[in-house]
């Protein structure tokens, strides 16, 4: 019998240029997630990837999916994270509707994506949804 030996890695796949690296805040997060995600007809879930200085490492589109929702699975987030030695994440979304305004799933999302980076020592900073003109940080709620 054969088991097959593996190897995981991070692959680059491209990089982007940016004025700052580091987040301070939701919008400093929301500037550098919105030109991803902000014309996509279907929702994209992203995750900026942080160093303990809160400097960006890397950016992840962990899902893509229909009008009205997108897989965010916490294997798929902290499976990222870990490989790129993150010490925190922030994961955003957008609505393609252009309303900002959480949804009950969006918040289970948040409690799951808390609780799983807990155990792994990855915290979450915030889930950021963006719509048209504006955003809504599941932190600044509360929710975080």
């Amino acid at each position: 019998v054969r088991v097959e030996v593996v190897r995981v890695e991070l692959v680059r796949e491209r990089s982007v240029s940016y004025a700052g690296r580091t987040i301070r805040s939701p919008r400093d997060a929301v500037r550098m997630v919105r030109p991803l995600i902000e014309r996509s007809d279907r929702e994209r879930f992203v995750a900026l990837y942080l160093s303990t200085r809160r400097t960006v490492h890397a950016i992840h589109e962990v899902g893509v999916g229909d009008i009205d929702s997108a897989p965010a699975h916490p294997r798929e987030v902290f499976t990222a994270a870990l490989l790129a030695n993150a010490a925190a994440v922030i994961v955003a979304h957008n609505h393609p509707s252009g309303d900002p305004e959480p949804s009950p799933d969006d918040v289970a999302v948040t409690k799951r994506l808390v609780e799983a980076g807990r155990l792994l020592g990855v915290e979450l900073l915030d889930h950021l949804v963006i719509g048209d003109r504006a955003y809504v940080s599941l932190r600044e709620r509360g929710l975080v």
